[in-house]
């Protein structure tokens, strides 16, 4: 057992254990309302897939919904509702994850449906051939969101041997010939206790907390899990460019680059980067439907949107275990052309990669980030996400440490970044241009 003292994002200790048969348990009591969550986390997603099975997944997270040995589907949802809780679930390139909050006192059945789910759920051939049908529709209406589609094929023209390049609902012509036995193959490889963190959050008793583990998951067996060897993506030598014509009434620009994981020395420093381009985002992904406000003091906004050329300006640099994408999208003004958005992007993206940032630009950046930081985690269900979250890409223990590695960043480390990571050449550069 460990524990970590606490921080301004971690308001109590947070207790680690490691069962027998590897299932990592973190349990942080806090103590500010009658209520408890519970998030169990899966290191398994895109990174995972190959061609012939991109989207499975997440086809397999959709099926975990649709009963177990012990709990029939039609009343898997009742036990959490009748405590007044909610649950969902989600998978992403790095992990897949799913979650209750409720009441303290439905903990034991929280943990009790995320035992069942582990390893005892049903995949009944008609329930995958009906899921084929919802997931092919949820691909088709992401197509029809030039934003979500310029964004996947952006992503797949950046990486050319990675399995990141795929998206994480698939590519049709798999959904359409994977069968049941490829969506069961696949969770009973990898829904197993010792490739499973269990977080619980909340009014709980840390003692009790962890008997109520043991009993639910102690007998579980764990399985040879062998993640996939990723594939380490070749150096790009020269900028990439794609173009999406399309029926739409919006101008849409996309410029990616590539990105350290979570662990690399250059991550946060590209964070503060980006902060000082584009504005302050948190690093929590399940909280990121909070959009924060225009950062109009960010030189991207500056550039773009007080001119007139773009209607919004943003950008993404996520938490992920390996290399990845840092993006910064712009949506065009009506009757501006995508060539003079494109320009003027790519000039403030060369001023910072050539004179760097100023001093007042870092502590301006640090101070927004760290307030980003206590708003996206002022809930259980946030803080459990986050420990959950950094534990399959990293260590949990990054979370607690989030503020004072911001903090740690030098000029020098920023300056440095942008020179190295937004090199022309290193570019690609996505268009979706609409046709009237």
């Amino acid at each position: 057992m460990a524990a970590l003292e606490p921080t301004p994002q971690s308001a109590s200790v947070v207790h680690e254990e490691v069962l027998e048969n590897g299932l990592r348990v973190l349990i942080q009591s806090v103590h500010t309302a009658p209520l408890a969550t519970v998030w169990c986390w899966y290191r398994v997603g895109t990174r995972d897939e190959m061609p012939g099975l991109t989207g499975v997944s997440h086809w397999v997270e959709h099926m975990n919904f649709k009963g177990t040995t012990n709990i029939p589907r039609d009343q898997i949802k009742g036990i959490i509702e009748k405590f007044g809780g909610y649950w969902n679930g989600y998978t992403w390139i790095d992990q897949t994850t799913y979650t209750e909050t409720a009441t303290r006192d439905a903990l034991d059945h929280m943990l009790f449906i995320e035992a069942e789910r582990m390893r005892s759920c049903l995949y009944d051939p008609a329930d995958c051939e009906s899921e084929r049908t919802v997931i092919i529709s949820e691909l088709q209406g992401g197509e029809n969101d030039p934003e979500q589609l310029l964004d996947q094929e952006l992503t797949a023209t950046a990486f050319r041997a990675h399995s990141y390049r795929h998206p994480t609902i698939g590519w049709l012509s798999d959904l359409q010939t994977m069968t049941r036995d490829d969506l069961y193959g696949h969770y009973r490889r990898f829904y197993a206790p010792n490739n499973a963190t269990l977080v619980i959050v909340g009014d709980v008793d840390r003692a009790g907390a962890m008997r109520d583990v043991v009993k639910h998951f102690g007998k579980l067996e764990p399985s040879d899990v062998r993640r996939r060897s990723s594939t380490i993506e070749p150096e790009q030598l020269g900028e990439r460019r794609m173009t999406i014509t399309k029926e739409g009434t919006t101008a849409y620009l996309k410029v990616g680059f590539h990105a350290p994981g979570v662990t690399h020395d250059d991550f946060f420093p590209l964070l503060v980067l980006d902060t000082v381009l584009a504005g302050a985002k948190g690093l929590n992904l399940w909280a990121s439907f909070r959009t924060p406000p225009p950062q109009r003091s960010a030189r991207l906004y500056q550039a773009l949107v007080n001119s007139g050329l773009a209607s919004a300006v943003s950008g993404a640099l996520l938490p992920t275990e390996e290399p990845f994408v840092y993006t910064i999208s712009a949506t065009a003004t009506d009757g501006v052309s995508l060539d003079r958005v494109e320009a003027a992007t790519l000039t403030e993206v060369e001023r910072a990669r050539s004179n760097g940032i100023t001093p007042q630009e870092l502590q301006k950046a640090k101070n927004q980030l760290r307030a980003r930081l206590v708003f996206e985690n002022d809930s259980i269900t946030n803080i459990a996400h986050q420990l959950g979250f950094f534990a399959t890409i990293a260590s949990w223990q990054v979370y607690p440490t989030l503020s004072q590695r911001i903090e740690a960043v030098t000029i020098e480390q920023v300056n440095r970044v942008a020179a190295d990571r937004l090199k022309p050449t290193g570019r690609t550069v996505g268009r979706f241009e609409p046709i009237q």
